[in-house]
């Protein structure tokens, strides 16, 4: 294919996006960004917006105020920054209405930065006691190239992806032989950030050697594994990421139309792509013969009902297809014959941004982190009792305590730290002895779990491993299409015996009937969601087998999570009769007068633990 010089077509909207992109920089008037994505929303960001223009307005000032994406510290959501000019940008954390204003007064209008209470500080000179935003701890171990924008531009605005070197790769791309592309994708080392790992470049070669007249890319953004938010977060701070590693990956594999599968449960994040696409269209990016090079690309939203066995590839075209979300038989694979009959390239947004990232910046700088079969960044959704959850990029290779510590500030309340889950329900369960496994593909697996799209789940000593196990099969389970017996019926089968063992049921020959189901499941289950439910299972059972032999034997749950194993009580010596733990039991199961001992109806009791939690002086104990 010969080369083509469509630059002219391009000089008009560079210019525009730079001039725009430095007005913004560099503007006169102070300029407030809010992170409003899924997290900062639920967080109250929007009642932060709100007091933002009621001040602006009734006060008189002369301020711009923009709604940004995801920066990643959901812990401290909402996240408000102000950029003064000449100033650098300074961040804060946990800002609730109140102290908005507050801050406005302050900063905006008394010039003291408030550096009690600052994040950290971005660009310009540094200020007086506020640390600079990228040393802070959960960001100074951190590599962000997928999610470098997040946070920081205006997603609504395709000029500030543009001025930030966007569709850059995909105007170095358009003038390149497909082959070429795909060769730096291969030297980038590119793994599929969708949880299996297989190399892009060869998947992608697979379709470009299938003989065929129309080929499609599916973009699989349905992210159903819980507590996962990487794919959401991405689409809501940097959509256009995605639809240029998309425009990229078409041209490459000679694809003319292509599909974005999303969750209708991402209203924000269809939202922000509905309008990234009208964008890029208005701006010749997408339709026919883009920019004057001959080629023509498409993109369509098909919107997903939530249905987990979706993720599973041949499920999910079975949806876009009109068709019940199942699975089929493999081979043919899809990049063979996929969407109705057509070879069909399906990958997740990740995957598809880092291929943006690998055009507009090489592959060898790409392939500068990470490890030697593992290349590269990876987001993860740090979660759980851990004290900084949120939104993560490290190199692949970091391991599982230094993203857990270093990164995540440890344990809530520094208690013990006791099992790590990656992978989500597919995943396993890590145990504190492996917290120094590296986080890559080939590392994960020889523990006995997977990389998943990139779900961490940390727990704590009140966490109880045989209920973890009992939640993640119930959650695949109920998510099973029920085309295949062993999936269907099996992961039924293992959940009763979970159930039995939580209630106080179990027997000790459960434990390796458990393990011979689970072999089972895994080897004659038709999809990878029935090939990795027992995941959970398998690797508690390895890791901490003594809790599901403290279930069965003696009858007993040491974090007193399983309820059929606990009993609250009320010790004489300690109770003071202060009411309180009557006066909060929802099921009126307390009795006892002011200043006298206080008795629990264990019939009445439901278990809550409120007693527990409400008492302040050590009276109710669990046993």
């Amino acid at each position: 294919m010969e080369s083509i010089d469509f630059t002219m077509d391009m000089n008009g909207i560079l210019q525009s996006a730079e001039e725009e992109w430095t007005k913004f920089q560099s503007s006169k008037r102070p300029l407030v960004l809010v992170g409003t994505a899924t997290c900062g929303r639920s967080a109250g960001s929007m009642d932060v917006i709100e007091v933002l223009n009621e001040v602006s307005r009734t006060r008189g000032l002369n301020i711009d105020i923009v709604e940004t994406g995801c920066i990643g510290l959901c812990y401290a959501e909402p996240i408000m920054s102000i950029k003064k000019p000449d100033m650098p940008t300074v961040y804060y954390g946990n800002v609730d209405a109140d102290q908005a204003r507050r801050i406005i007064d302050d900063y905006i209008i008394d010039d003291n930065p408030r550096a009690d209470i600052a994040l950290g500080s971005v660009g310009g000179v540094t200020l007086e006691g506020i640390p600079k935003l990228s040393g802070i701890p959960v960001l100074k171990h951190q590599v962000r190239r997928i999610i470098r924008n997040c946070g920081l531009i205006d997603p609504s605005n395709i000029n500030h992806y543009i001025a930030n070197d966007g569709y850059s790769g995909f105007r170095k791309a358009i003038t390149q032989n497909p082959e070429e592309i795909v060769n730096e994708v291969k030297t980038a080392g590119l793994r599929g950030r969708g949880g299996a790992g297989f190399p892009t470049w060869r998947k992608w070669q697979f379709c470009r050697d299938s003989d065929a007249d129309v080929k499609y890319l599916i973009c699989n953004a349905d992210e159903g594994d819980p507590g996962a938010f990487m794919n959401r977060s991405v689409i809501e701070g940097d959509p256009h990421s995605l639809l240029e590693g998309m425009l990229i990956a078409g041209y490459a594999l000679g694809a003319s139309k292509a599909y974005i599968y999303c969750r209708a449960e991402y209203p924000l994040a269809l939202e922000r792509l509905r309008l990234a696409l009208d964008q890029a269209r208005d701006y010749d990016l997408l339709g026919n013969n883009i920019l004057g090079s001959g080629f023509d690309f498409d993109i369509t939203i098909k919107e997903g009902a939530g249905a987990f066995v979706c993720g599973e590839e041949t499920a999910l075209i079975a949806s876009i297809e009109g068709l019940r979300g199942m699975p089929r038989p493999r081979p043919p694979f899809p990049a063979v014959s996929g969407l109705w009959g057509k070879p069909t390239i399906i990958n997740n947004v990740e995957t598809l941004v880092s291929v943006a990232r690998i055009m507009q910046y090489g592959a060898e700088t790409f392939a500068n982190v990470g490890t030697e079969k593992s290349r590269g960044t990876k987001t993860f959704a740090l979660v759980g009792k851990v004290k900084r959850t949120g939104l993560i990029e490290v190199p692949m290779g970091i391991t599982l305590r230094e993203m857990i510590y270093d990164i995540g500030g440890g344990i809530v309340d520094d208690k013990p730290f006791k099992a790590v889950q990656t992978g989500g329900p597919s995943g396993g369960c890590i145990p504190e002895d492996m917290l120094d496994t590296p986080i890559d593909y080939d590392s994960l697996a020889k523990a006995g779990t997977i990389m998943g799209s990139g779900g961490i789940v940390v727990m704590d000593e009140d966490n109880c491993m045989v209920d973890v196990a009992r939640y993640f099969l119930d959650f695949t389970r109920k998510e099973s299409c029920g085309e295949c017996v062993p999936c269907r019926l099996g992961t039924k089968q293992m959940l009763d015996i979970l159930t039995d063992i939580t209630d106080g049921n179990g027997e000790p020959a459960d434990i390796d009937l458990l393990v011979e189901m689970a072999e089972a499941v895994k080897t004659a289950s038709l999809c990878g969601l029935g090939q990795t439910a027992p995941n959970p299972v398998l690797s508690t059972l390895r890791f901490f087998k003594d809790e599901y032999v403290e279930h069965i034997e003696q009858k007993k749950c040491t974090a007193r999570v399983c309820k059929a194993l606990i009993r609250y009580t009320i010790e004489s010596e300690n109770c003071t009769g202060c009411t309180l733990c009557a006066k909060n039991c929802p099921h009126n199961a307390i009795s006892g007068k002011k200043k006298q001992l206080h008795i629990i109806d264990q019939e009445l009791c439901v278990k809550c633990g409120i007693c527990y939690d409400v008492c302040r002086f050590d009276a109710v104990v669990v046993t």
